[in-house]
C-alpha cells in the first residue's frame, strides 16, 4: 500500500468558489451581522425540512439551550437524553439547571426508543431529547406518541440529520422543536452555526427574541426603520446570533444538499458492497421507517472480530487513513463522573466497539479502497 499518498481525511466539507463569492458579497454589502441573509436562510431552511418556522443561532449547542429555555425546563426538572451523543446534548440540560437522565439506545441505530426512554423516565421528566445519531433517523412517530402520553415535550437533536427522512418526510417535519448544526462535520456547513425549527409561530418569535438579548426589536429591524426605534428588553436573553456572512454560505450549501446526500448514499452503498463479506464487521444501515443522510458511515465490531477497535484505528492511521472512534458516551466522561445513571450496556458496547470511517463528497474510489484494504487485513489477524 502506498503510504506516501495523501492522507485520507475522515470528513471534508464540500466548499468552493460559489460559497467564497457569497461570503464576499455579504462582506461587501456592509451588513455582516445578523440581517437579511439570515432571514433568507431561515426561510429556505424551514421550507427544506418541512417546518413553518426556523430560527438561526450560533451553534446547535445554543439551539438546544434555547429550546429548553423556551420549553420552560429548569431547576427540579428531569430531561431524558441518550448518553450516546456528543456531550453538548447532556450539557444543554445542565445549562438550565435540570438533571439529565441517561437512556440506553438500540444497537441497530444507536438511537433512543420509546422503550429505552420509558425504562428510565421519572415523575419529574419534563422533556426528552432524541438524537438522530450520525444522521440515522430515530423512530419519532413512536417517540412523539409516547411523549404525548407522558406529558413530556420531545426535542429532536437533528444536528447530524439534514437530508435524512422518516416515513418519506424530512427529519424535523412535524416536530415540536428540532435543533440543527452547521459545524464543518455536518453536510451543510456555515463554519459554525445552528438552527431551531418549529411549527409554532409565537414560539419562534420568542426564540428570536431570546437569541438577541431578549430585545423587543432586532438590530436588523431597528436599522431598517426610517424612524427611531427604541428597543426594550422583555426578558433575560442571550447573544446567540448567526451572521449574514455565515448565512450566505449556508444558502449556497443548502442548494447542494440533494447532491451531497446522493453522493454519500452512493459511497455508503459501495462500502456495504466491499465490506459485506467481512466477518465480524457490521455497518449501521437505514431503519425500515426512514433513510439516513450518511453524515457518518460507522461500523460495529462483533465479539468475534480478531482486532480491538483501537487496534484497527491505529492500523488505519499507520496506513494514512483518518478514522474516528465511535460515538462517545457522556456518562463515561470525566464531566459526568459520579452522575447517577441506570445500566447502559448497549451504549457502552457501541462506544467501545464502533468506528467512524472516512466519507465525504469528493472521496475517490482509490481512497475508499485504501480504507477497505486495512479493514480486510485486520479481519485476517
Amino acid at each position: 500500500m502506498d503510504t506516501q499518498a495523501p492522507r485520507v481525511p475522515v470528513m471534508l466539507p464540500w466548499l468552493g468558489e460559489e460559497e467564497a463569492q457569497a461570503a464576499a458579497a455579504a462582506v461587501m454589502s456592509g451588513w455582516v451581522a445578523q440581517g437579511p441573509r439570515v432571514a433568507a436562510f431561515e426561510e429556505a431552511f424551514a421550507e427544506r425540512v418541512g417546518a413553518a418556522q426556523a430560527v438561526a443561532v450560533s451553534s446547535c449547542t445554543t439551539a438546544l439551550h434555547l429550546a429548553l429555555v423556551g420549553l420552560g425546563v429548569g431547576l427540579g426538572d428531569d430531561v431524558v437524553v441518550p448518553s450516546l451523543s456528543f456531550i453538548a446534548t447532556a450539557n444543554a440540560v445542565r445549562y438550565v439547571g435540570a438533571r439529565p437522565i441517561f437512556a440506553d439506545v438500540e444497537e441497530a441505530t444507536g438511537n433512543v426508543t420509546a422503550a429505552t426512554v420509558e425504562a428510565v423516565r421519572t415523575p419529574a421528566t419534563k422533556a426528552v431529547i432524541a438524537v438522530h445519531q450520525g444522521g440515522v433517523p430515530a423512530d419519532v412517530a413512536a417517540l412523539r406518541g409516547a411523549c404525548a402520553r407522558w406529558g413530556a415535550a420531545l426535542l429532536e437533536d437533528a444536528a447530524c440529520a439534514i437530508g435524512s427522512t422518516v416515513g418519506g418526510r424530512p427529519v424535523g417535519a412535524g416536530a415540536r422543536v428540532a435543533a440543527w448544526s452547521f459545524h464543518p462535520r455536518k453536510l451543510v456547513t456555515t463554519g459554525e452555526g445552528g438552527m431551531l425549527t418549529t411549527d409554532d409561530e409565537d414560539w419562534a418569535r420568542r426564540l428570536r427574541r431570546l437569541r438577541e438579548h431578549g430585545m423587543s426589536a432586532s438590530a436588523a429591524d431597528r436599522h431598517a426603520s426610517s424612524t427611531p426605534v427604541l428597543e426594550s428588553y422583555l426578558e433575560v436573553g442571550f447573544n446567540y446570533r448567526m451572521t449574514d456572512v455565515q448565512a450566505a454560505v449556508g444558502l449556497v450549501q443548502l442548494g447542494k444538499l440533494d447532491a451531497m446526500v446522493a453522493r454519500r448514499r452512493e459511497l455508503a452503498a459501495r462500502y456495504d458492497l466491499l465490506l459485506g463479506d467481512v466477518p465480524g464487521l457490521r455497518p449501521v444501515r437505514d431503519p425500515e421507517y426512514g433513510q439516513g443522510n450518511f453524515q457518518s458511515y460507522w461500523v460495529l465490531f462483533e465479539p468475534g472480530f480478531p482486532a480491538a477497535r483501537d487496534e484497527v484505528l491505529a492500523a488505519l492511521s499507520d496506513a494514512g487513513v483518518s478514522a474516528r472512534r465511535g460515538i462517545m458516551a457522556a456518562h463515561l466522561e470525566p464531566a459526568y463522573r459520579g452522575h447517577p445513571h441506570a445500566p447502559l450496556p448497549v451504549t457502552e458496547r457501541i462506544t467501545r466497539d464502533s468506528l467512524i470511517l472516512p466519507l465525504f463528497h469528493t472521496m475517490t474510489e482509490e481512497q475508499q479502497d485504501r480504507v477497505v484494504a486495512v479493514l480486510r487485513e485486520q479481519a485476517k489477524r
